[in-house]
């Protein structure tokens, strides 16, 4: 079967476009919190989850172009360091039911990680019973016009669409073709507090790292479709706009409706977690965006793993294999590689009492996924000379607003490198 194939049946009332397995994450707390509902699962336990492990089953093995030949979708994936295999819950009876509440449209990007991390997070939206997609969006020069053909259809029957990147090329140029009256933008992470002051502002639609820069040919290019989705995300007549946000969002834009996520789901899902004495570090991709110098990074994360006595290091889906080798290599840490997003492997456990994190979107999330634990996350905020010559104007300042806003979290002093 085709990745992109799905089950047959009339189309479901809301479709959800997520990129990153954050994103999706976010799509399957949103359906919780608004009570819609996939075919009721039966629990079972996936292979290498413990001694009392059985086969996983409600489903015939898929090939994954993206595993190792010999293995299949299905198949639990090889152990990271620490972390223990997830119990999986499959659907009855096979797949969702017809006419279910939410079909996942994944639009799938080339990074292998985030590939990896989106396809375990796609099982966990079909074990809880709703429809996913998979689209090779990105898979050559024809695919996108492939995806948005083979989406047309859905996009105008759909009475609702749930997006988890409003600032995505691909997301706007979707938007343009929907007639759907109920827009919903979930959180992103940190990008969800610049979506909403902007569109409060009503400014172009530009991500914060990007900001300052004067726009490229291919932002000339595009801003007339970004100005469409711009408006249709503005709510007005019979058009309603919601952002499910774990984020401190300011400035709301006038109509716009914001529901608080708490990560119910991922507390009933997962855990509680079983807590070390250790600190565990969470890693940024601050310097692949360009934002933040990779060796100023790599002594603050060392002054700091040593500070604190941090043995763990988990990485950031997009952090580059050099960078994280010499981590390694020059700070001793273990590097862990997470298959899902940290709110979850966090959640599972087993972690250590302090996490310790920079500006990201995890210091407003782990608290909240891990409410009732006693772990402490703990931020060091970005020192002005980490930043390179390349940084928005903006960087500074974003930083230490998603810093100073985070609830819960215990603020470190700025690390000085030796």
């Amino acid at each position: 079967m085709s990745p992109r194939a799905g089950h047959p049946g009339p189309p479901s009332r809301t479709l959800a476009f997520v990129e990153s397995p954050v994103q999706l994450l976010n799509v399957l707390e949103w359906a919780r919190a608004h009570g819609l509902r996939g075919r009721e699962p039966d629990v079972v336990r996936g292979t290498g989850a413990g001694p009392d492990a059985g086969p996983v089953t409600g489903a015939a093995p898929v090939p994954d172009p993206d595993r190792p030949a010999g293995t299949d979708r299905l198949a639990a994936p090889e152990p990271l360091p620490s972390v223990p295999a997830q119990v999986r819950r499959s659907v009855a009876g096979g797949p969702a039911r017809a006419g279910a509440d939410l079909t996942v449209v994944v639009l799938s990007p080339t990074d292998p990680m985030t590939r990896g991390q989106l396809r375990r997070m796609a099982d966990l939206a079909r074990d809880e019973g709703y429809r996913v997609r998979w689209e090779e969006a990105r898979g050559g020069a024809t695919a996108p016009f492939a995806t948005i053909g083979g989406l047309a259809g859905l996009l105008r029957r759909a009475d609702r669409v749930v997006m988890g990147d409003p600032f995505s090329r691909y997301v706007q140029l979707l938007l343009t073709i929907t007639r759907a009256r109920d827009l919903v933008v979930v959180d992103d992470g940190t990008a969800t507090m610049e979506f909403v002051a902007q569109l409060a502002r009503g400014e172009r639609l530009v991500r914060w790292h990007r900001k300052g820069g004067r726009p490229g040919p291919r932002d000339l290019l595009f801003a007339p479709v970004s100005s469409s989705a711009r408006r249709r995300l503005t709510p007005g007549g019979r058009r309603r706009v919601e952002v499910f946000s774990s984020m401190p969002v300011t400035e709301v834009p006038d109509g716009v409706t914001v529901t608080a996520n708490d990560f119910a789901w991922t507390r009933a899902r997962f855990g509680p977690p079983r807590i070390t004495k250790g600190a565990d570090m969470v890693g940024t991709s601050l310097v692949e965006t360009g934002v933040v110098d990779g060796e100023r990074y790599l002594d603050a994360v060392r002054t700091l793993a040593k500070a604190h006595g941090a043995t763990r290091y988990f990485a950031h889906r997009r952090e580059s294999t050099e960078k994280l080798h010499r981590l390694a290599t020059e700070t001793g840490l273990e590097i862990v590689r997470p298959d899902l997003p940290l709110e979850l492997i966090a959640r599972r456990g087993p972690i250590g009492r302090t996490i310790l994190s920079f500006p990201s979107t995890v210091v407003h999330t782990l608290p909240l996924a891990l409410a009732g634990t006693g772990v402490r996350v703990a931020v060091c905020d970005i020192d002005p000379t980490w930043l390179t010559d390349h940084a928005s104007p903006r960087a500074q300042g974003f930083l230490s607003g998603v810093t100073g806003t985070a609830r819960d979290v215990h603020r470190l002093a700025r690390v000085s490198p030796a």
